[in-house]
């Protein structure tokens, strides 16, 4: 019987890959977490699989290097995964081993990748043959930490700095991050005279530069502005900001 299900939820997830959406929502199987820190002096890393559903589940998992589109068979990351492939059973969980394998990367910043989370159910009991097997895929960050990083990751949204910037398609905010951490954010807004201006959320690299788009503010105001933004921990948590704006 498990034979038989895991053969058959194989051959789904090769031929229902371009059918899945990334909707952890509708998935069975949830991740213990919503990013992964790998600190570079661990050997590995575990990270938990809950089948909160009624059904068994085939999960396979893979870690890219950013690419949405990216299938298993494509993975580069310098990662191993045990197990790559399991079958959870309705209300059991499934630890996940992570293993860097040492393949070079940079050890004055730390790197980020994407760790992929795909479950296909198991058919219904009274499918015919025309049925289509859906699977879903949850994606979630892990960031490769190397060792004696200059500052703590907790302290780089306070160092990030912002200006505002003209586009041919409005204005953006633009962050600069000076630290060796990524700073990832739920979501940016400006405040000018009352009104808020809205962005969504994103990440701004290690050293590196983002822009955050204001759609519905076309020129740069002037007189009092005022940010906000929601940054997000190590831990999944969003902590909320609120600074003036000098541009």
């Amino acid at each position: 019987m498990k034979t038989s299900f895991l053969k058959r939820a194989v051959c789904a997830l090769c031929s229902a890959f371009f059918v899945i959406g990334i909707s952890p929502v509708s998935a069975n199987v949830v991740i213990s977490g919503t990013r992964v820190v790998y600190p570079a002096s661990e050997r590995e890393i575990t990270l938990k699989l809950d089948n909160v559903g009624q059904e068994p589940s085939l999960v396979q998992v893979w870690i890219d290097r950013g690419d949405p589109q990216s299938r298993p068979d494509q993975a580069d990351a310098p990662f191993l995964l045990t197990p790559p492939i399991v079958r959870i059973s309705a209300g059991r969980s499934q630890t996940l081993r992570i293993t860097y394998t040492h393949d070079p990367l940079p050890t004055d910043v730390e790197s980020v990748f994407w760790l992929n989370v795909l479950d296909v159910p198991p058919n219904p009991k009274n499918a015919d043959s025309n049925f289509i097997q859906l699977a879903y895929r949850s994606r979630i960050k892990l960031f490769y930490r190397p060792e004696q990083l200059k500052g703590y990751a907790e302290d780089a949204p306070a160092a990030v700095s912002w200006k505002l910037v003209p586009t041919a398609n409005g204005v953006v905010l633009r962050g600069s991050n000076p630290t060796a951490f990524s700073v990832s954010y739920n979501k940016t807004e400006l405040v000018v005279a009352g009104k808020t201006y809205s962005s969504k959320g994103g990440m701004i690299p290690p050293r590196g530069v983002q822009d955050f788009p204001l759609e519905e503010l076309k020129s740069i105001p002037s007189g009092a502005l005022t940010l906000r933004y929601e940054w997000i921990n190590d831990y999944g948590s969003s902590k909320s900001v609120e600074t003036r704006l000098s541009n």
